[in-house]
């Protein structure tokens, strides 16, 4: 059977607790600005699962009712994992880990396309900021050809943590940038993260300096930038090369 990826929404108080106690996976919560919503906002934190303040007319409709009682949510397309369960498929494997790290791509349509490539790459896992990135949506899914239904995806809270954390496991780190090494030069045969920065600013600056080497492709016509999931696939693919 094919997964569903209709985006389901959820509203009201009592529909919104019971998903957080069952421990359904939750993408985004939306609360009301200005109103009481007893447990939900301390459940939704304790769980980490991102939360935005909206007004009355905007859960009115996300949701198609008034009587939305201060909250919605939407369900997540796929699971999120763990950036510990991404390492464990490296050893499961036996090789070298292989990550991508998608710094704050907020168009579905790239995120899924980098999810797409990274699973036909043979990459461990995708790891993702919780704020302002793109999530596990209905686009992502869709895009990603079903991909995000296989590949391991974290969602962190702090992504240079994150790449100390990966530091830590002897993997090298590598960001994307027009002004870093040519690609070619790099040496990606061991444990290897790939960073892609954001469709319109790149990669942030603790990212960036929290990177082992900032790499760069060619371009050698009048267009001084490649699209983020495009890319990315050069680089994933260069990887697969050397190992």
């Amino acid at each position: 059977m094919e997964k569903e990826t209709e985006v389901k929404i959820i509203y009201g108080k009592n529909s919104v607790i019971e998903s957080l106690t069952s421990g359904a996976e939750l993408d985004i919560l939306y609360v009301q600005k200005g109103i009481s919503l007893g447990k939900i906002i301390p459940l939704a934190k304790q769980k980490g699962i991102v939360i935005k303040e909206v007004s009355d007319e905007k859960l009115t409709a996300m949701t198609g009712t008034q009587k939305h009682g201060g909250t919605a949510a939407y369900l997540a397309a796929a699971s999120y994992s763990t950036v510990e369960e991404i390492l464990a498929v490296s050893k499961e494997k036996g090789k070298p880990p292989f990550i991508i790290i998608a710094d704050e791509i907020e168009d579905p349509h790239n995120l899924g396309a980098i999810i797409r490539t990274a699973e036909a790459a043979g990459a461990d896992g995708v790891i993702i900021p919780k704020r302002r990135s793109a999530t596990l949506n209905a686009t992502v899914y869709k895009t990603s050809a079903g991909a995000a239904a296989w590949m391991k995806v974290a969602r962190v809270a702090n992504l240079v943590d994150t790449i100390k954390q990966l530091k830590k496991e002897n993997i090298w780190v590598f960001g994307m940038e027009a002004d870093g090494t040519p690609y070619d030069k790099a040496d990606l045969t061991g444990g290897v993260a790939l960073v892609i920065g954001s469709e319109g600013f790149g990669l942030g600056r603790l990212v960036r300096e929290n990177c082992d080497m900032i790499l760069s492709l060619p371009m050698n016509g009048k267009i001084n930038s490649l699209n983020a999931s495009v890319s990315a696939g050069i680089l994933m693919y260069e990887v697969v090369k050397h190992r």
